[in-house]
């Protein structure tokens, strides 16, 4: 036994595993860290990769809501105005608060507002619950727009990004506001991966399959859901800080409309419900995906294809898109991926 135990010891390390574990790690922190920063363009991070964070990790909070605990909310937009106001009024408020708890102030702030008007979840379901949610659509929008005070009485509402800097190093630059959202969405994003992979996560799973049987088995429903609306709203609520200080830089309370909250609920619908990384895939196609057809339509039909023409294209193109994965392939594009994957796998073997 001794002589097997030391043969174990001294067994080889299989460097190929070694390699493919950390290889695909060590390249996305180079590209990250390095190669964005040091080579893109002030085009691509201010139009592509600030709103595609911001939107992947708000997508990240309602798949967590709708993918994992089966809670649909129409909601989203309203936790991200939430998360943006407050993190101006604390911000302004409070003399010398660090960036990082400025954000985690606006998350719990978006955290409470979600669990209030997640409280009908401990009764409706579906539908109805998706109704529900909508209501904090509009008072939170009405609430911004009626009350001076959130606004710090500007008459028109609007709120503008204050000097971003931790530890004494300005992040107004664009590359500054990309390290910034790059980092709060690697970290948080990190955090939800391992929330699903626990004890917690489960719990979401079993209350979205099947809420009875998920009682039976002893599993707390009402405080499961709950705790479902406030991770969810203080993710979101982050991502409107995202959304207001690092890619917009000024908003009004009419920025976070219905039509954001569809925005999202598509990307987490396009890119697969229960996926992480489906909520990147499909915050990536809904921010590429409109320079694409601008630039194609320009092409085929020249000045005709004007900013109307194009939004309403891409609302029309977008509905056959989210129909055509409803009926095809319901696990969004995060399943494309892995099919494609398994099929050069197959070849390759």
């Amino acid at each position: 036994m001794a002589v097997q135990a030391l043969d174990a010891a001294r067994a080889p390390i299989d460097w190929l595993s070694f390699a493919r574990k950390f290889a695909l790690p060590a390249v996305a922190i180079v590209v990250v860290y390095g190669l964005v920063p040091a080579f893109a363009s002030s085009y691509l991070v201010e139009a592509i990769l600030l709103p595609f964070l911001a939107l992947s990790l708000a997508a990240v909070g309602l798949n967590l809501l709708t993918g994992y605990c089966g809670q649909l909310s129409l909601g989203s937009s309203a936790f991200m105005a939430v998360g943006a106001f407050a993190a101006y009024n604390f911000n302004l408020r409070v003399e010398g608060l660090p960036l990082a708890a400025t954000m985690i102030l606006a998350g719990i702030s978006a955290a409470g507002i979600g669990v209030i008007f997640g409280l009908p979840s401990l009764r409706l379901r579906g539908f109805y619950l998706a109704v529900s949610t909508l209501a904090a659509q509009f008072f939170v929008q009405w609430a911004l727009t009626k009350f001076g005070w959130f606004s710090n009485d500007n008459p028109s509402g609007v709120i503008s990004a204050p000097h971003l800097a931790v530890a004494g190093f300005s992040l107004d630059g664009a590359t500054g506001r990309y390290l910034l959202s790059v980092t709060t969405v690697i970290v948080l994003t990190a955090l939800v991966w391992r929330l699903v992979n626990s004890a917690t996560g489960r719990n979401f799973i079993a209350v979205r399959d099947n809420e009875t049987a998920a009682r039976v088995i002893g599993v707390p429903v009402l405080t499961t859901k709950l705790l479902a609306f406030a991770i969810s709203s203080f993710i979101i609520g982050v991502a409107g800080v995202l959304w207001a200080f690092t890619y917009l830089r000024t908003v009004e309370p009419a920025g976070f409309n219905l039509d954001r909250s569809f925005q999202i609920l598509f990307i987490i619908i396009i890119g697969g419900l229960a996926s992480i990384r489906g909520a990147f895939l499909g915050a990536a196609f809904i921010v590429v995906f409109p320079l694409v057809l601008s630039r194609l339509g320009a092409f085929v039909f020249g000045g005709l294809f004007d900013s109307g023409v194009l939004d309403m294209s891409q609302r029309i193109v977008l509905g056959a898109l989210i129909i055509i994965f409803l009926i095809a392939e319901p696990n969004g594009l995060s399943a494309l991926v892995d099919r494609l994957k398994r099929r050069i796998g197959s070849r390759s073997s």
